[in-house]
């Protein structure tokens, strides 16, 4: 049975917790989860794992996996210490990796300690055959990102454009994966797993929209190159209380660890 613990308790870590506990992430005990301070304490009566301020307990807890669901700031906090401490690492924050030198160090503390980073697939779908794919040669990978206003408030686009008066789809972004990660680092996470399983961050093609006319969040990708091309869309109903994510993100962590833990494994 994997050990697992879980940095961050918002809405994806709570969800992600539940998951675990209902059983759907295969053989894995969720033991702690580590919160930014005791205000959370109060579901502690409730749960079977522990909720602790403290990071030597969380780190230092032998713990065989940790999940990150708390932001970039939490994975450049922790990330090197998650893995040092011998746990595998989960990371949800993958926009973070677009900074070379950060991503660079984590997969190094991950060689030095013989543990590996998984990305999962989250918000979108076909990572496996874009990595597959590029074993060969890729000549163009483009995203392009849709979710209603409501969920681009807090960013950037509020500067481009009065979010409450749209009434017709709006482009807040055209470039590439590195800088669409670093604008927009709760909700274009996509990008950056993106980048890393085909052909880099500078070379992924990014759009971003915030589109009334629509109630989910919808992820395409489109790609060609030597293994032929593929066009993938795909519509994830978002959290009523952060529509910057949706369900299918911990959904998507729970596989990961079920995948760990289980005879046969699909979709790898």
């Amino acid at each position: 049975m994997l050990k697992a613990g879980i940095i961050g308790y918002g809405t994806l870590g709570k969800t992600i917790a539940e998951l675990i506990e209902a059983g759907h992430a295969g053989n894995v005990k969720l033991q702690s989860v580590l919160i930014r301070s005791n205000k959370s304490a109060d579901h502690a009566n409730k749960q079977t794992f522990d909720l602790t301020p403290d990071e030597n307990d969380f780190f230092y807890g032998d713990l065989d996996i940790i999940i990150e669901a708390a932001g970039h700031g939490a994975l450049h906090l922790y990330g090197e210490k998650a893995l040092a401490s011998g746990s595998h690492l989960v990371v949800l924050s993958v926009g973070a990796l677009g900074d070379t030198s950060f991503y660079d160090k984590l997969k190094t503390v991950a060689m030095q300690h013989n543990r590996q980073i998984f990305i999962p697939s989250a918000a979108i779908a076909g990572l496996d055959r874009i990595a597959a794919g590029a074993l060969g040669e890729i000549e163009d990978i483009t995203l392009i990102t849709r979710k209603h206003p409501r969920s681009w408030k807090g960013t950037i686009a509020e500067e481009k454009v009065d979010l409450h008066m749209l009434t017709e789809p709006f482009c807040i972004y055209e470039g590439n994966a590195r800088e669409s990660s670093r604008l927009f680092p709760q909700s274009v996470n996509v990008s950056a797993a993106l980048s890393l399983a085909g052909i880099g961050f500078e070379n992924t093609k990014v759009k971003v929209y915030a589109d009334p006319t629509i109630q989910t969040n919808t992820h395409t990708i489109k790609a060609k190159g030597y293994f032929g091309e593929v066009e993938i869309s795909v519509s994830n109903v978002p959290y009523e209380e952060n529509p910057k994510s949706s369900p299918i993100v911990a959904m998507s962590v729970a596989k990961v660890l079920k995948n760990l833990t289980s005879p046969f494994v699909i979709g790898v």
